[in-house]
């Protein structure tokens, strides 16, 4: 006779076996895939510049307005060797840094607060809800009165715009968390800051990740608008300089030097996220399938 133990046993083997065989094939799909999109933007990229080249020099239209890329790539060289270039990049990125870590702590202190005192959640949607949809441009006027041409009016445009951001996505975090496991932790007598350190933060985690993303970016088009609208020093000030100055090509390879630096920005804030997340289920799902 077949004993059903040992069958149930091979079976289930079986399935272990098959389903470890097929693994190794889930990062190479990955890789793949990552490789193709890799490929797909460098394709896209090289696509534009050839007909953004092709429009210039046939003049359809005016070079004055739209010089080909090849002056714009030198003209950016050229920046890049420039001291006042680097200058004007500092203080733009002294303005990103301040304001990010200003709405980071804000934010995070405001959303466990809030997020964990049903009293304040409920009394306090209306007004968040009211505040967060006014654009931060609109408070351009005032920065100037209150601050004048000073990075305080630049701070006061991230701050306002990018708090949101990270106020909703800790919100979203704290209510989150699975309220088993807090009573879990209750019952295995942690006390509040403990049951704070490691139920309720590890839950919010990725909310936070996900708002220091988005806020990374805004953070630095609203730098870059202060200084454009405004006039606080830093790389949207030299834009307008070349601007006033007829410059076209100069006006093009800086806008282009702002674009590298937002892809820059995010991709360090993604590579981040992954390493922080790395064992979050979302990050390891993303790196199987």
């Amino acid at each position: 006779m077949v004993d059903v133990s040992e069958t149930s046993t091979s079976n289930a083997a079986r399935v272990t076996a098959g389903a470890g065989a097929q693994s190794p094939l889930r990062p190479r799909v990955s890789a793949w895939r990552r490789r193709q999109r890799m490929v797909l933007g460098i394709v896209g990229i090289v696509g534009l510049l050839v007909v953004w080249e092709a429009t210039a020099r046939l003049g359809l239209v005016d070079a004055r307005y739209l010089p080909p890329p090849t002056e714009v790539a030198g003209e950016f060289v050229h920046q890049l060797g420039s001291v006042s270039f680097w200058t004007a990049l500092g203080l733009t990125m002294r303005t990103w840094v301040i304001g990010l870590a200003i709405v980071t702590v804000a934010g995070v202190v405001f959303g466990f607060v809030i997020g964990l005192s049903p009293f304040l959640r409920r009394y306090t949607t209306s007004t968040i809800e009211f505040l967060r949809p006014i654009p931060s441009v609109a408070l351009i006027p005032l920065a100037v009165l209150v601050f004048g041409v000073r990075v305080e009016s630049a701070l006061l445009l991230i701050v306002y715009a990018c708090f949101w951001q990270m106020l909703i996505q800790m919100l979203y975090g704290v209510r989150d968390v699975d309220p088993v496991a807090v009573d879990t932790a209750r019952t295995f007598g942690l006390g509040w800051f403990a049951r704070l350190r490691y139920v309720v933060w590890p839950s919010a985690l990725p909310y936070l990740m996900t708002g220091l993303r988005l806020s990374a970016t805004i953070a630095l088009v609203l730098a870059i608008t202060a200084e454009l609208v405004i006039g606080v020093p830093g790389l949207g000030t030299s834009i307008t300089l070349a601007q006033n100055g007829a410059r076209v090509t100069t006006v093009y390879a800086l806008t282009v030097a702002t674009g590298l630096i937002g892809l820059i920005i995010n991709m360090l804030m993604r590579a981040a996220e992954t390493r922080i997340l790395s064992w979050h289920s979302s990050v390891r799902g993303e790196a199987i399938v």
